[in-house]
């Protein structure tokens, strides 16, 4: 029933007015008494955004944690006076990582939004890509497959599974002591998230002498047993898996209850930290690692001592994870895209779309590296973060070395 109220609450909530404007828009488009043109989702005192989200799927944490972080974002830019005049709305729907549910959501939602800075799910991405692009909508994907970079007024905040995968492998090698004609597993979702990161890792292992040995699996299926048994028969020195949380958690867990203890390195969205409970916490935090763009909530910048303040002030009962990171990132970028928007007078959907390009080196105070958005098609950032459990620090994740881009990661060319 919790679950349920908080659901319901998020698909009405909309952020406190800061205060009103008199100047005339419509949600058709226009210009206002200012000489600003508007379009859809923009009216003479409010600026509508979307998110279509996942949180009662497979995803559900992280859906939680990323709208939560972006409702803080907007509550403090309205606080702060809002944009051009207006306070920002982010309307809310859950489509609980299904794709026919998410379709329905975004017809509905698209007439009335300027944007969308939050939409979970590879599969569900690929399912409305074809009309993001035809409504020129600016849309930030919680999913990271490359093919996304091609998709126009999609913008990827952070790197893609491809480079995750090439600079995981590249890890094991420099760290782990993989070497030339060892085999490395690959557990992987079906779809593009899977796929995507398959790609990455099949790379780096080419160019280390390593051979993949595939285990692809459904987001339906949690027991990664048979998955285990096949990986360890064919004597597997370390696995990649590109899932869930859960898969995350059965793989490490069955594995070491097995003696199987090969590290294990994730992409993204493998890790939260409600996994990190008996009896699998200790696996994890022994051969479990974590590949992001996204600085653990653990680190001491100033930016991540700020946001975890704020967000625990306003959420005390909440878990923080990397999805707290993220949304609040994504939600920032469009914040700023907006400003930008406001100060050329062109708060239509291309109008914002252009402010975004104009950011070749976008900072967000130490919670992601530097991103590069001027260059349509191309990825943000190379970099990647490695990290791995422990259930005593904040967002049950502390960073492994400095962050760093590898040479095949350079090398790498995305399709």
């Amino acid at each position: 029933m919790k679950l349920r109220k908080y659901v319901i609450g998020l698909a009405v909530l909309a952020v406190t007015a800061a205060g009103c404007s008199s100047k005339s828009a419509t949600e058709d488009g226009g210009t206002d008494s200012s000489g600003v043109q508007t379009g859809p989702g923009v009216t003479s005192d409010k600026i509508t955004l979307g998110a279509l989200t996942d949180l009662t799927g497979v995803y559900a944490t992280l859906g939680k944690s990323i709208t939560q972080a972006q409702q803080l974002y907007f509550e403090e830019l309205n606080q702060a006076g809002g944009v051009c005049g207006r306070d920002v709305e982010l309307l809310v729907r859950d489509h609980g990582y299904d794709v026919q549910k998410a379709v329905g959501a975004y017809s509905e939602l698209q007439p009335k939004v300027a944007g969308l800075p939050q939409v979970i799910g590879s599969p569900i991405m690929a399912a409305i890509a074809k009309n993001v692009a035809t409504d020129k909508l600016l849309t930030v994907p919680a999913a990271w497959p490359s093919q996304l970079l091609k998709v126009p007024y999609v913008q990827v905040v952070g790197g893609v599974y491809e480079l995750e995968s090439v600079n995981g492998v590249d890890f094991l090698v420099k760290e782990k002591g993989l070497k030339k004609g060892d085999k490395i597993g690959h557990v992987y979702f079906e779809g593009e998230y899977g796929e995507s990161a398959l790609k990455g890792t099949k790379f780096a292992a080419e160019k280390h002498g390593l051979t993949v040995v595939e285990q692809r699996i459904k987001p339906t299926d949690n027991d990664m047993t048979s998955q285990v048994s096949a990986l360890k028969s064919e004597g597997v020195k370390a696995i990649m898996i590109s899932a869930g949380p859960r898969q995350s958690a059965s793989l490490v867990g069955v594995a070491a209850a097995g003696g199987f203890n090969v590290p294990v390195v994730s992409n993204n969205p493998g890790f939260s930290p409600q996994i990190l409970v008996p009896p699998v916490d200790k696996a994890l935090e022994a051969n479990f690692y974590y590949v992001s763009a996204v600085q653990p909530p653990s680190a001491t910048t100033p930016g991540m001592t700020k946001l975890v303040s704020s967000y625990e002030k306003k959420y005390p009962k909440e878990l923080l994870d990397s999805g707290v990171i993220f949304g609040y990132v994504s939600a920032k970028v469009f914040g700023e895209s907006l400003k930008t928007a406001c100060e050329n007078k062109d708060l239509t959907r291309d109008g914002i779309y252009k402010a975004l390009q104009s950011q070749s080196a976008f900072e967000s105070d130490g919670l992601m590296p530097a991103l590069d958005f001027s260059k349509a098609g191309q990825v943000g950032t190379r970099v990647a973060i490695v990290q791995r459990p422990d259930a005593k620090a904040k967002g049950g994740l502390t960073q492994v070395g400095e962050p760093f881009e590898s040479d095949l990661a350079k090398e790498f060319t995305l399709e």
